[in-house]
């Protein structure tokens, strides 16, 4: 998996959350399991 910069993930455990500030490849693991990826929130349109 690779790491793009400016998402975010959060750990199902604890709830810690962190920033992707530089890209790569692999895992983040918290709790001796994998993050997930926080999808962005969709704002309500102005009509």
């Amino acid at each position: 998996m690779a790491l793009q910069v400016g998402k975010r993930y959060k750990c199902e455990s604890c709830g810690a959350e962190a920033l992707i500030t530089k890209p790569g490849a692999g895992d983040l693991l918290c709790c001796n399991q994998a993050m997930e990826m926080i999808q962005p929130k969709t704002t309500p349109s102005s009509d």
